[in-house]
């Protein structure tokens, strides 16, 4: 189950960074879960819950908060930028669930909508950040 491994690597982060600010106490981790970023939310934040060591002052009452960020693409040959939710909607249901365990399958069923090339990157909306840590 990688999402208590990144759990415990978002709360090292955040410990590492607020002692690097001198905060005695963090009383909020704001984190951005990239939209194809194969996690299931619910088990992240219940592993996040589990690794925040509640008799530690450091993180004592700190309030998790978790955006998702969407995924912007861009295309390699005519440079258009787009979000891959536009793409998704002309998806079939079978090939929006490959998607969404196998991210990389998104070069198969995704297409420029400017140019029809299958050759683009993802931009944004990969992987878990730690976008900003509130405290005291």
């Amino acid at each position: 189950m990688h999402e208590c491994a990144l759990a415990e690597a978002v709360v090292a982060a955040a410990v590492k960074a607020a002692e690097g600010e001198g905060l005695r106490r963090i009383t909020a981790i704001n984190l951005k879960i990239g939209e194809l970023q194969q996690i299931e939310r619910e088990i992240f934040e219940f592993a996040l819950e589990e690794v925040l060591p509640p008799q530690t002052p450091l993180l004592q009452d700190t309030e998790i908060n978790l955006e998702t960020e969407p995924a912007e693409l861009q295309c390699r040959p005519c440079e258009h930028a787009w979000l891959l939710g536009d793409s998704l909607e002309t998806l079939t249901h079978d090939e929006r669930e490959a998607i969404h365990f196998v991210p990389e399958t998104a070069h198969v069923y995704v297409k420029c909508p400017n140019c029809g090339s299958p050759d683009f990157e993802v931009i944004k909306g990969r992987g878990v950040s730690v976008d900003s840590i509130t405290g005291e």
